[in-house]
């Protein structure tokens, strides 16, 4: 019998029930044993969804109130000692590492938080001590919640972060020098332990995920496999059998890392199917093959007819009895339930699948090669309708969007002049002092906002109201921003749902759900549009907002795009075009609104890129060389239309881009904002090293946190970028946009952080 498996589930629930609890929890509504009990509903709804679904292999640990990786750390007694020395409740000490806490004395900020591989999922990374020590906690989350759902009458396989991923992917603390893998001698006894304890409870296998081995690894960290994994084999009977998990990439170059007396290896079949052969001929005389074919990166259906023969390849070599079929990766990154969206339309919505739909997807691959495919005869015949519909759809292609991609020529890739040309104008035509203030874009999101949005869409306010409405909120967060007296405006973007959605509901070619929420951190959750045909721009998405700004204000307004890389990536791409084709298509609709911005008197624009590292390949070599030569090329496009007196700004947080810098440089923006707060100050580094010529705001303190920066915080933060950058190249601004903060700690920030620019300001004057 060829099983079912799913590698992980959605968290938040149907309605983002998990969101609601925790921010209810967050902001005292609620009492912590609600939000225990709400996560333990949430837990037993979505096992018994898999179960109904007819998945014969149903993970759990997977579940997590903030993030998976932050769990294990407290797990495994990894919490830094900034964190313990309070003496919080367990919970609350989970929540002050991922959030930051500041109440009743105490003020800690939140640990580093960077992307999940190329996913837009964030995680928050293991800190790690030089003195660091492990402990298992009694009460462990991974065992506690396997007898959760034993009590419920469905054994589960658990879902561990692995060792050598969990020590590669974390970082030494601040002002520590120790190289996390050095400490798996440490923490491998504690993976012994709670993998004994998870077998005393009653697992008879484990899956250990170590998403690593797709990346090119040190010697030393590639070293650490086998010894770890012969040594966990070595346990025997005592320990579940191990099921040792990757994805997102292929594995090839590092078969010589596998152990080869596991029990089972899962590979991703959809993003890497060429690495099928090598796996199976790597694989141990009785290792199982789990193979991932199922997206679980993507909302479109499964080609079933396709996946059951790269299931059945892999069966005519193994047995029946050697593979399973599962999910390409956790299904964390797709929506809950494609039963939730009413309104979209009937034949768009029959090319999708989201989690609940993959869980029935995967038993009917399993099914079909188990028991042939006469068994599910009626799914595979609806799918390949559905498959062959998609594909031959009028709705997918525009001849008007791909003549304009034919007609682009070098010159539409460069600006006019070069940066000292164009900053010399800018500093004529704008009058910026020295360390400029300004913010990355939105400003918070009030209950208000939302209310008056959610009628506009009801149909219960007119255009009118609720365009009196948005003028208003225009008005006040301009004054306000006059009253912080800072130096460049934004609008603060009350119109715009998510910096995606928002353009994507003004363009052709995407479809829009109500309900597809997918976790980005947190309880941050978003609602990715869907590209589904060539794309293209009918008309202006931001001129008249942006427009109104500027008319009312005294200091220059920013306008603000979400540039195409993060268009893309942060939308459910097509899976019939490649994506280069997608983002140049972006480009050119954005280029349009950079020069209609420019045109209604805005001449400062900034054309946001934060995942730009995110769609880097994950292994160096000419297929990231490839990628990034057509993602700096797409965002060179969208923004090269307009004059050199014209700034343009671009936004990056949480991107890791010290190895490959060229291309950050080679978007020639005339100012980059990027995160810095939660950084140590690590990406200033290449900026010196690479000489990199035009103006940097790398952001003062962490917006995703509620704590207030204190004025002095900010001026260290100032101090130590005055290290390695000049001071007529630094900009003062936060990590990223304000949307999801309250508006007493955002102006508390700013004027903290304004007042720290000036006094740098006057300090600097003095010597000139």
């Amino acid at each position: 019998m060829v099983q079912s498996s799913i590698l992980g589930f959605p968290r938040m629930g149907a309605n983002r029930e998990l969101k609601k609890a925790t921010e209810a929890y967050w902001g005292g509504k609620i009492t912590q044993a609600d939000l225990l009990a709400e996560a333990k509903r949430l837990r037993l709804e979505h096992w018994n969804i898999q179960k109904n679904a007819g998945v014969d292999v149903i993970p759990s640990n997977d579940f997590a109130l903030y993030d998976q990786v932050l769990s294990h750390i407290q797990d495994f007694g990894a919490t830094p000692p900034r964190y313990t020395k309070y003496n919080l409740n367990p919970v609350d000490e989970y929540f002050a590492m991922g959030r930051g806490h500041q109440k009743d004395g105490v003020d800690v900020p939140s640990l580093e938080m960077v992307k999940w591989f190329d996913s837009n999922y964030h995680y928050v990374k293991p800190t790690l001590q030089d003195g660091q020590t492990f402990k298992l906690n009694p009460n462990s989350k991974a065992v506690n919640e396997f007898v959760e759902a034993k009590e419920a009458g469905i054994v589960t396989r658990p879902v561990l972060v692995g060792p050598v991923s969990f020590l590669a992917l974390g970082k030494p603390d601040r002002d520590q020098t120790v190289d996390p893998i050095d400490l798996l001698e440490k923490l491998l006894p504690v993976y012994e332990e709670l993998l004994i304890k998870l077998k005393e409870a009653g697992a008879e296998t484990v899956q250990i995920d170590e998403p690593t081995l797709v990346f090119d690894l040190s010697p030393k960290v590639k070293a650490a496999f086998k010894p770890t994994y012969e040594k966990l084999a070595s346990l025997g009977d005592k320990i579940p059998k191990i099921v040792l998990a990757t994805y997102f990439g292929d594995i090839v170059h590092n078969l010589d890392a596998l152990p080869t007396d596991i029990y089972a290896v899962h590979v991703d079949l959809v993003r890497a199917p060429e690495q099928l052969e090598d796996v199976i001929g790597a694989l141990g005389p009785k290792t199982i093959l789990s193979a991932g074919v199922v997206d679980g990166r993507n909302i479109w259906k499964t080609n079933l007819k396709r996946a059951i023969e790269t299931v059945e390849t892999a069966v005519q070599k193994l047995g029946k009895d050697r593979v399973i079929v599962a999910t390409s990766s956790s299904l964390l990154h797709t929506p809950h339930t494609l039963a939730s969206e009413k309104k979209l339309d009937a034949e768009i919505a029959d090319w999708f699948s989201f989690a609940v739909e993959k869980a029935s997807e995967v038993a009917v691959i399993s099914k079909a090669v188990t028991e042939g495919p006469a068994a599910v005869r009626a799914e595979l015949e609806a799918n390949a309708k559905s498959i062959q519909a998609r594909a031959s759809s009028k709705r997918t292609n525009d001849p008007k969007v791909k003549e304009r991609q034919a007609s682009i020529t070098p010159d539409f890739y460069n600006r006019k002049s070069e940066f000292p040309v164009r900053i010399s104008q800018q500093q004529k035509s704008l009058g910026l002092p020295l360390f400029p203030t300004t913010t990355i874009g939105s400003f918070p999101q009030t209950k208000e906002i939302r209310i008056q949005r959610n009628k506009f869409t009801k149909g219960e306010i007119t255009a009118e109201e609720y365009e009196k409405f948005i003028e208003k909120e225009i008005q006040d967060v301009v004054k306000i921003q006059e009253e912080l007296d800072l130096d460049v405006y934004v609008h603060g973007e009350p119109e715009r749902n998510d910096m995606v959605q928002y353009f994507g509901e003004r363009l052709d070619g995407y479809a829009f759900t109500t309900h597809a929420w997918v976790q980005s951190y947190g309880s941050r959750c978003v609602r990715p549009p869907i590209i589904v045909g060539d794309i293209s721009r009918p008309a202006p998405m931001t001129v008249k907002e942006s427009k109104y700004a500027v008319s009312i204000s005294k200091k220059p307004m920013k306008g603000m795009l979400t540039g195409p890389i993060t268009c893309l990536r942060w939308s459910f791409p097509r899976d019939d075009v490649h994506q280069s084709v997608q983002a140049e298509q972006l480009a050119l609709a954005l280029r349009d609104e950079v020069v209609d911005l420019e045109a209604a008197g805005v001449f400062v624009i900034q054309v946001d890129e934060p995942a730009l590292r995110e769609g880097l390949p994950l292994r160096a070599g000419k297929a990231r060389e490839a990628y990034l030569d057509w993602a700096v090329k797409s965002f060179r496009l969208s923004v090269s239309g307009v004059q050199d007196s014209t700034q343009i700004h671009s936004h990056f947080c949480y991107s890791e881009f010290q190895d490959f810098f060229h291309a950050i440089a080679a978007l020639d923006a005339d100012v980059l904002s990027i995160e810095n707060s939660k950084s140590d100050a690590k990406l200033l580094k290449v900026f010196v090293d690479e000489q990199y010529p035009r103006h940097i705001g790398p952001g003062v303190y962490d917006i995703h946190s509620p704590r207030v920066p204190s004025e002095q915080e900010i001026k260290d933060r100032i101090e130590e970028m005055l290290q390695y950058l000049k001071p007529e190249q630094l900009w003062i601004d936060p990590d990223c946009g304000l949307k999801t903060r309250q508006w007493a700690e955002t102006k508390a920030a700013l004027v903290n952080m304004v007042n720290a620019a000036k006094f740098y300001r006057q300090k600097y004057a003095s010597k000139q």
